[in-house]
């Protein structure tokens, strides 16, 4: 579904990637990992096109997205959740679903509000909250929301359940596990290393801009050297 390949990016003269290799596969979860100021987020800004990567491939579905606008990345199926959420503040909980609903790719069963509600049962009762009033919880789930009403083959969560409570954080890899239910890819940056590794295929982690390790969840588990360099665990 998503190839990476050698794939560098800057900030001005500051390089940032240095040769990222990634995989995810369809259906499959995919987790980046590692420590603050490593990557993760760089990476996804890459892929996503919100920065420029400055060589290496970045191939999804087929296509090539180096190169490609945010926008017309988005329309060939990504769907982002961002780190920090980045909710529209003044728009209902509702009107944040409804303003990124789209069906580029002709999804014969797309995702509607309703269905975005089954999922997050809490945000039904919170549809006429403004995006401000929502507690973290609800603005993680309405983020998550908003981006399946895009419907995507490629989910990316950048920080999926930071700064959320224990049962907050339980509803929203409660959710996730559904997502993938239904043969979506999923590509996640998390802290959470217990949760994450209950539902991820694969694992990467990324160190000063370049990919140091990959493999299963059972693989990283063992890995007890690994875990402590790179996880600090």
């Amino acid at each position: 579904m998503l190839t990476i390949k050698n794939l560098t990016a800057h900030y001005g003269s500051s390089q940032a990637l240095f040769g990222v290799d990634l995989d995810v596969g369809t259906g499959q979860v995919a987790t980046l990992l590692g420590r603050n100021g490593m990557g993760k987020t760089t990476t996804i800004s890459a892929i996503m096109g919100i920065i420029a990567a400055s060589s290496g491939s970045a191939e999804f579905d087929g296509q090539e997205l180096v190169g490609r606008a945010s926008f017309k990345i988005a329309n060939l199926g990504l769907g982002l959740v961002p780190e920090g959420r980045q909710i529209f503040p003044n728009l209902s909980t509702r009107e944040n679903l409804i303003a990124t609903a789209s069906n580029h790719l002709g999804v014969a069963d797309p995702w509607t509000v309703d269905k975005v509600y089954e999922l997050f049962p809490v945000l039904k009762g919170r549809h006429t909250a403004m995006g401000n009033l929502l507690s973290g919880g609800e603005q993680q789930m309405l983020a998550i929301g908003r981006a399946l009403m895009t419907n995507p083959k490629l989910l990316i969560l950048d920080e999926a359940t930071e700064g959320l409570a224990p049962l907050v954080r339980q509803k929203i890899w409660a959710a996730i596990n559904q997502i993938k239910q239904q043969d979506i890819s999923i590509l996640v940056v998390d802290k959470n290393l217990k949760d994450l590794l209950k539902i991820a295929d694969v694992n990467y982690i990324i160190e000063r801009g370049k990919i140091v390790w990959n493999g299963t969840s059972d693989e990283l588990r063992a890995d007890r050297e690994t875990l402590h360099r790179y996880l600090g665990i």
